[in-house]
């Protein structure tokens, strides 16, 4: 009797183990992947790069950036200073295709006048225009531009890209920005068109501000009801400089944060729940000849976020531990050729 109860014992608690759910899934959050969003400034090549190079090294930084990409599999990605010209081709439709993503492209610099045929024009006789993008993994079913107000600069069109985003849990307004330097009014209108998507379900508004977030506007959207600064939720007391870095030095040079990632609280009974962000792009690479070159003179924000029943607060964090970076040798590909997409739609 003895022998045959050991026997059965250890069959008992084989079951009972098959049986219990894991304690993460009680949560509802251990078995959802999550959404991973990126935002970075790229460092175009300058404005004459439709004719010679100006020596920022893009084909150089640009595979680089492409294999962070690939190892980072982000599912949305902002660009900023994506740009499109005669030497280089369309640098955001290169990236969508070595990820084979979808991408939108809008560029700033056909909005120079507002007079479209003469803005064409000019981008064409040099060669060159340069904006905002969007890559996603999941399908861009509808995207829209913005112009943005000019208070500071007459001659320096900024742009607002927003791109709608089936993923496989529902609709994401994803917004990409990079405002011009110390133009408040620019910040303002951008908070106004993505406080207009509160209530369409998630919203994320990425971007190259050009200013610190103890700027005026940025301070009031921290102090806002909704808004969420990811990066800053994860690490409070972390300063994060993602500007200025030479690129060209063995050794970090970054200091002032102006690459951001925010949050609205849903008001479709799910609040965002930042599970993660850090700075990304942190490493230099190495040129054929040994020399140091960083992929760009910003750091890219990355988050992982996901959306919980309302209740578990807009500021929760569960933290993951960063991967650490290795750097990375250069290898050169020749351009591909490549044809811009033409769905995005105007709006002033």
């Amino acid at each position: 009797m003895v022998n045959r109860i050991s026997h059965t014992l250890p069959w008992l608690a084989a079951i009972l183990l098959l049986c219990t759910p894991p304690a993460h899934a009680e949560d509802g959050r251990g078995t959802s992947p999550g959404l991973r969003v990126l935002t970075y400034n790229l460092l175009h090549d300058g404005p004459w790069s439709g004719f010679f190079e100006s020596g920022t090294q893009l084909a150089e930084r640009l595979d680089m950036t492409i294999q962070e990409l690939q190892r980072l599999q982000p599912d949305v990605i902002a660009l900023q200073e994506a740009s499109d010209s005669r030497k280089h081709g369309n640098v955001p439709q290169r990236i969508a295709d070595a990820l084979g993503y979808q991408m939108v492209f809008e560029p700033a610099t056909q909005h120079i006048f507002g007079i479209s045929l003469l803005d064409r024009l000019i981008t064409s006789a040099i060669g060159f225009k340069e904006g905002p993008a969007i890559v996603s993994r999941y399908p861009i079913v509808a995207s829209e531009v913005y112009d943005l107000p000019r208070c500071q600069r007459r001659v320096d069109p900024r742009i607002l890209l927003r791109a709608e985003i089936h993923a496989p849990d529902g609709p994401i307004q994803v917004f990409s920005a990079h405002t011009s330097k110390g133009d408040d009014c620019q910040l303002q209108r951008v908070g106004e068109l993505f406080r207009e998507h509160r209530g369409t379900g998630r919203a994320i508004l990425m971007g190259d501000f050009n200013t610190g977030e103890q700027s005026t506007v940025l301070t009031e959207w921290q102090k806002e009801s909704g808004f969420i600064d990811a990066f800053r939720v994860a690490n409070p007391g972390v300063s994060g400089g993602t500007v200025w870095q030479d690129i060209y030095v063995e050794w970090p040079t970054a200091d002032r944060r102006v690459d951001f990632i925010f949050l609205f609280d849903g008001s479709d009974n799910k609040s965002p729940v930042v599970r993660s962000s850090r700075l990304v792009f942190d490493q230099p690479g190495r040129l054929p000849n040994g020399d140091a070159l960083w992929p760009s003179d910003h750091r890219g924000v990355f988050a992982e976020i996901d959306a919980a029943h309302a209740g578990n607060g807009p500021s929760e964090v569960a933290i993951e531990k960063p991967p650490v970076n290795t750097v990375r040798q250069l290898t050169q590909h020749a351009p591909d050729p490549v044809n811009p997409l033409s769905r995005v739609t105007y709006k002033k």
